[in-house]
């Protein structure tokens, strides 16, 4: 009917992203922005699907155009999509801004929530489209099984798909009710959550998605007196109805505080919580058996593609030229990206051989085969999250280099929480320096494994009843000033 509806194509864009035909979408986004050059938030689609397949033709200049086009206030990127393209905070919170005044509109459908008086127990509502075998779930567990049900009555509500796993299964099972609002509106949750009387809204997806699946909207109209952006979201929503955002001083410095919307919640080691229980299988992997080769310095980085750009691609290939013999171990997306990345290894001089792709694990078996590689090396500005914190537990040493973002600080937390800051460089130049080094001085990586072994077991990363402590400390903090009539405020759990 009409071969230049813009919108469609666009959305087809979208579905296939879902469905993870990332060159399909990029087709079609392309078709899209043929038609409606300006269309909102498309051109940061395009780029982050490009970027999911390693595409980095124009990429320099594609960025530069973005940059430009977020400066000057056009709607060009959803934020989620920014947070591996700049280490820029300011860049960050304009993109955030700008979906949400233009996705989720105030509809003021309800007015304030009626002051409460205190209860015996704080209604803890935990709101996540990951509740099933996620990042967000293997990470949490835990800390749901520790909460103190003695002075919190835990929800769950769940936006995401229903799916039967092992984890939906554990998870679903610690809360004092896990209700399945994924077929209501948010219209509906927002008066289901105000029915509820939730005192505290954790929203742990913030806009790590499209709007179908962060339903932020539940937030914008407000499901309880007190909103949080916790885990999903590393960045600020630069949303006036989110009052705090979960931190440590090593994601958020205190002289970044001005670049979020949000006040901030320091919790005292690391912000991310762990699972101390998370288990590791016994099986002993070979190198062969995992397609690398007998001899040689292992390089792993088990990272999303997208989260790899060309300066840290080219970086790593600098790295592979000085430590002789030695491989790059990468997680395998598609098939598409395995090309790119082997063409541009080549354009770098660099064998494509010495590019190894590891294909998806059960999460046990995955932990396991961490102990075949020798050093793991991050990707930046967006840095490992769960990604890092598996690595550390299986025993595998990282390496990041921590900018200016929350995104881009996560790894140097974690590092920071189990004694191993070190690992934590401040330049491109720095980080590659290190890797050479550790690679060829085997004597002092050695030293720093044993320091992790022994690390893992005494510091406070994973220590999953601390965490627990303190972020009930939290919530007890924000919620006592709730109840004396006190705006939200940074505070400092000690």
């Amino acid at each position: 009917i009409n071969p230049n509806y813009a919108e469609a194509y666009n959305n087809r864009g979208n579905a296939l992203i879902k469905l993870k035909r990332i060159k399909l979408a990029t087709e079609s986004y392309e078709e899209a922005i043929k038609s409606k050059p300006n269309l909102e938030f498309l051109l940061g689609s395009i780029l982050h699907a490009k970027q999911s397949m390693c595409n980095w033709e124009s990429y320099e200049k594609d960025l530069k155009i973005l940059t430009q086009k977020i400066i000057d206030g056009d709607k060009v990127s959803p934020p989620f999509d920014t947070l591996s393209f700049f280490d820029s905070l300011k860049l960050q919170r304009i993109s955030a801004e700008k979906w949400v005044k233009d996705k989720f509109p105030l509809k003021n459908i309800f007015g304030p929530i009626t002051k409460r008086k205190k209860e015996k127990k704080i209604r803890l509502g935990y709101y996540s489209s990951d509740f099933h075998n996620h990042p967000v779930s293997f990470l949490l567990a835990y800390l749901l099984e520790l909460h103190d049900k003695s002075k919190f009555e835990l929800i769950g509500l769940s936006f995401g798909p229903e799916k039967k796993d092992e984890m939906r299964k554990r998870v679903s099972s610690t809360f004092d009710q896990f209700i399945n609002v994924n077929l209501k509106n948010d219209k509906e949750v927002v008066q289901l959550s105000r029915d509820l009387k939730i005192d505290i809204a954790v929203d742990l997806t913030g806009f790590t998605s499209n709007t179908s699946t962060s339903r932020f909207g539940i937030f914008i109209e407000r499901c309880a007196p007190i909103q949080v952006n916790y885990l999903g979201y590393p960045s600020t929503t630069g949303a006036d109805c989110i009052d705090y955002i979960i931190g440590d001083k090593v994601v958020i410095p205190k002289e970044n505080q001005k670049d979020y919307s949000e006040k901030i919640i320091y919790l005292p080691d690391c912000f991310m919580g762990n699972d101390f229980t998370k288990k590791i299988s016994d099986k002993i992997f070979t190198r062969e058996e995992l397609g690398l080769p007998k001899e040689g310095f292992v390089f792993c980085c088990f990272n999303k593609n997208y989260k790899i750009t060309p300066n840290v691609f080219d970086c790593w290939m600098k790295i592979l030229k000085k430590v002789k013999g030695s491989v790059l171990w990468l997680f395998e997306n598609n098939p598409i990206t395995i090309k790119n990345l082997q063409q541009e290894a080549n354009k770098r001089d660099i064998g494509s051989d010495r590019l190894i792709f590891a294909k998806p694990m059960v999460l046990d078996k995955h932990l396991a085969r961490h102990k075949v590689a020798d050093l793991f090396v991050d990707t930046f500005p967006y840095t490992a999250h769960t990604t890092c914190s598996d690595a550390l537990w299986a025993g595998l040493p990282v390496l990041t280099c921590a900018g200016e973002s929350f995104a881009s600080r996560v790894s140097a937390s974690l590092l920071n929480a189990i004694g191993l800051s070190e690992l934590a460089t401040h330049t491109i130049k720095g980080y590659e320096d290190m890797a050479i080094e550790l690679a060829n001085n085997p004597i002092r990586l050695k030293k720093i494994k044993n320091e992790l072994e022994k690390n893992k077991l005494e510091k406070p990363l994973f220590n999953t009843k601390l965490f627990t402590k303190n972020i009930e400390s939290a919530y007890v903090k924000i919620y006592d000033r709730y109840l004396q009539n006190l705006p939200a405020d940074n505070i400092e759990i000690e």
